[in-house]
């Protein structure tokens, strides 16, 4: 994906309204860090969109499947505009109508060490590294494919690389389905805790009062209290 020269985040700007999104702004850090974000977003198509920062934003690439631990799996990623950091503490809800609009949970986070010269890798498109997350650590690398003829979009591979924390067979995305940051699950962030909790509510049968006995009639009670003195 072509960057705009000069201001990294120019195209993340121009796809959002912010008085629609709640979004961050877009504002370029100056401090330099090394955390990693993973966030799974359900937009047209769910996804997880897997963020390094660097250089004072967040390299971005949506993972279709997400990341795996099987080494033998090449996970497709697409990579993405870049994002101001403080998009890797959103959680929340993109309206409808807007662009990626659907909920999106922070599924991981950590922080994230090159192998070797990280805009050498970038620019290469042979990017290693290694990560220290909540449910992902080892090492992985980011590897560029060949455009095909007419292709707009930047297609990398997300590997993971043989280590002690790799597993043939060890799909993360599909063991673990809550937020990281809230321990909310999609349908939470989406609709919010208090209709999860009213929906549960209404689930729930009350048990019906019972209906007050009518009261008695003065000539009942007067036939009541003759019975009862025979």
């Amino acid at each position: 994906m072509a960057r705009a020269a000069g201001d990294p985040l120019a195209t993340y700007k121009a796809k959002r309204d912010f008085k629609k999104t709640p979004e961050p702004t877009a504002k370029r850090a100056r401090s330099k860090g090394n955390s990693f974000v993973i966030q799974k977003h359900a937009a047209r198509r769910t996804h997880f969109d897997f963020r390094l920062e660097h250089d004072g934003v967040l390299k971005s690439w949506a993972v279709t499947r997400g990341p795996s631990l099987d080494p033998s799996q090449k996970r497709l990623a697409v990579m993405t505009e870049d994002h101001p950091l403080e998009y890797g503490k959103f959680e929340g809800v993109i309206p409808k109508g807007e662009y990626g609009g659907g909920p999106v949970m922070i599924w991981d986070r950590g922080t994230w060490e090159p192998i070797g010269d990280p805009d050498a890798g970038l620019a290469k498109g042979d990017l290693k590294f290694r990560l220290h997350g909540d449910r992902l650590n080892g090492d992985f690398v980011l590897v560029r494919m060949k455009p095909r003829k007419g292709e707009k979009r930047e297609n990398w591979l997300l590997i993971k690389k043989r280590d002690e924390y790799a597993g043939d067979g060890n799909e993360p995305t599909e063991e673990f389905e809550t937020s990281v940051k809230s321990g909310r699950t999609m349908d939470q962030i989406e609709h919010g805790d208090s209709a999860v909790w009213s929906s549960k509510a209404k689930a729930q049968k009350k048990t019906p009062k019972p209906k007050p006995k009518a009261k008695a009639s003065a000539g009942t009670a007067k036939s009541r209290r003759s019975r009862a003195a025979r």
